[in-house]
């Protein structure tokens, strides 16, 4: 049974992002699975820093997005969740053309979520990983 309480498609999240810092980046909501959800982000102009490899800010981006569109899914119809902390740990170089990531819940609350976010490169190598922590806001 999926996690989520709302439903939504990668295509209706891609829908909501542009316009928005995900777009201005690159990133793309591939799959909403029963218990994550996963995106990508090109290594460009865009996202590098000046040795050529992935910006850390962008990786943390890509984290919080990641994280933010799945805590938002697991809340109630008209309840909000927004972030309180993100942590990232950088492990290697984010290489072009492309890195993916997945978020994972480690904690689903009434009042707070955690999820962990991978981010891999096209080798599937661990290039970041996240942890991103949400407070569950009520309806008003």
């Amino acid at each position: 049974m999926a996690l989520w309480k709302q439903i939504a498609t990668p295509d209706d999240i891609n829908t909501l992002c542009k316009g928005t810092m995900c777009e201005h980046v690159g990133i793309v909501i591939t799959e909403i699975g029963d218990d994550f959800v996963k995106g990508t982000m090109p290594v460009d102009a865009r996202t590098r820093q000046h040795m050529g490899i992935v910006h850390g800010g962008a990786s943390v981006v890509l984290a919080e997005t990641l994280g933010s569109v799945a805590a938002g899914l697991c809340v109630p119809v008209g309840a909000r969740s927004v972030g309180l902390d993100i942590n990232a740990n950088h492990l290697r170089a984010g290489k072009p053309p492309l890195l993916t990531g997945i978020a994972r819940p480690v904690h689903v609350g009434n009042s707070t979520s955690v999820w962990e976010i991978r981010i891999t490169d096209v080798d599937g190598k661990l290039v970041c990983v996240s942890r991103l922590t949400c407070a569950v806001l009520e309806a008003r």
